[in-house]
């Protein structure tokens, strides 16, 4: 298989700059054209929602690559230059402004959209979305001591927000209408601990639906009414981090298969053999979710690389995360939804712990608080599909990195 002449790589987020990464370390010599729609150099995400709100990074901190590298890797990087239309019958896309790029192979790395609150008033300008740098700064200003700020969605996101606002000397309330956010991800346990952080920190913690936000005349703020609730939160400023909706938009346009992101195959290829999708904007087929982490767009870049070039694939490992919040990190590996039972290493109550989830005698998952170690090795054990003692597992005395041995 030929390598092709040019790659064009629609987006600038992770996936995007590690898929051009990936091509020069296993030896593309051809061209690669970046497509960023936003001005400046590309930068990681994940900060936004922690040390960027809280004004300890700036943007030349969360960069993802300096500037000599584009030049080093020879990777050009078009800034503002939004993409309208992909074409791969004729060998290229269009810019917003009209003009062309020619690619042999086009890979999308769209990202997703954060998706708004679907409500009466959610689009008020007191409503916040938390997904790139302007975003982040434009909240930031907002944060203010004493500031009123309600955070709907007590996921990563909205958990890390909410955190950040609190520690920031702002009066915050945290809604949700899931009792335990994160359960079918990280367990029940592990869920319960880190939910419980909120109120035990400050936060005050609502189970409930979001029903209307209604503006106030004469005041930036508004008022926030909940299903069930006769009294609604008022606030200077509200986040919604209800997650995002993937952009698949290019796609669809492009006759792509597209079910609940863009449909790809291993090698990162979708319904069309000149188009790869990379990030949160793709999903493997045969499995039932896209994976919107880090690391997952990470190795989706480096798995778009072989397809692209034509070499096998790596098979992936397990998914691996993670999210910091008042001061304490959550790691996880899998998601507990494919374990059939338990197993806690630790005490809830003590604050760090481990939950381990087993499926028959193999670990297919697990999370922790504060434990990276135990993660390190539970991660190991999931991808080796090690026979595991759930006694062992437990307990404290027993170094985790022996029953690799076995």
């Amino acid at each position: 298989m030929s390598s092709p002449l040019r790659v064009a790589v629609v987006g600038a987020g992770l996936a995007a700059v590690s898929t051009c990464d990936a091509l020069r370390a296993q030896g593309y010599d051809g061209e690669i054209v970046l497509c960023s729609a936003e001005h400046g150099l590309p930068y990681d995400r994940p900060p936004l929602s922690k040390d960027v709100l809280l004004g300890r990074s700036r943007r030349p901190d969360i960069l993802l690559r300096p500037e000599k590298w584009y030049e080093e890797a020879r990777v050009d990087l078009r800034e503002g230059a939004s993409v309208r239309a992909i074409r791969p019958h004729e060998g290229g896309l269009e810019l917003a402004d009209g003009r062309t790029v020619a690619a042999d192979r086009i890979v999308l790395a769209t990202g997703g959209t954060p998706r708004a609150l679907p409500v009466p008033g959610g689009d008020d300008p007191a409503v916040h979305l938390l997904r790139t740098w302007a975003d982040a700064e434009r909240l930031r200003e907002r944060l203010l001591p004493g500031a009123r700020v309600t955070v709907v969605g007590a996921g990563l996101i909205g958990a890390e927000t909410a955190a950040v606002a609190h520690a920031l000397g702002c009066h915050v309330t945290l809604i949700d209408p899931v009792p335990v956010p994160l359960a079918a991800v990280v367990g029940d346990d592990i869920a319960g601990a880190l939910h419980h952080r909120h109120s035990a920190e400050g936060i005050k913690v609502i189970t409930a639906g979001v029903e209307r936000v209604e503006h106030r005349p004469g005041s930036l703020g508004v008022l926030v009414h909940l299903n069930g609730y006769a009294a609604p939160v008022a606030a200077d400023t509200v986040v919604a981090g209800i997650g995002i909706r993937p952009a698949t938009e290019l796609a669809e346009a492009a006759g792509l298969h597209v079910d609940n992101g863009v449909v790809v195959q291993h090698g990162q290829r979708t319904s069309h053999p000149n188009i790869l999708a990379v990030g949160d904007v793709a999903r493997l087929n045969g499995h039932r979710v896209r994976h919107e982490h880090w690391e997952a767009a990470q190795h989706d870049g480096e798995a778009a690389a072989h397809g692209i070039l034509g070499h096998p694939a790596p098979e992936p490992g397990a998914t691996w995360f993670w999210s910091d919040r008042h001061g304490s990190r959550l790691e996880a590996v899998g998601t507990m939804a494919d374990a059939e039972h338990t197993v806690l290493r630790g005490a809830p109550g003590d604050g760090a712990f481990a939950a381990f989830g087993l499926r028959g005698d193999r670990l297919v998952a697990a999370a922790a608080i504060d434990r990276a170690r135990d993660i390190k090795a539970a991660r190991r054990l999931v991808d080796r599909g090690v026979t595991v003692d759930p006694v062992q597992l437990g307990d404290e005395s027993t170094d985790l990195r022996t029953l690799l041995k076995r």
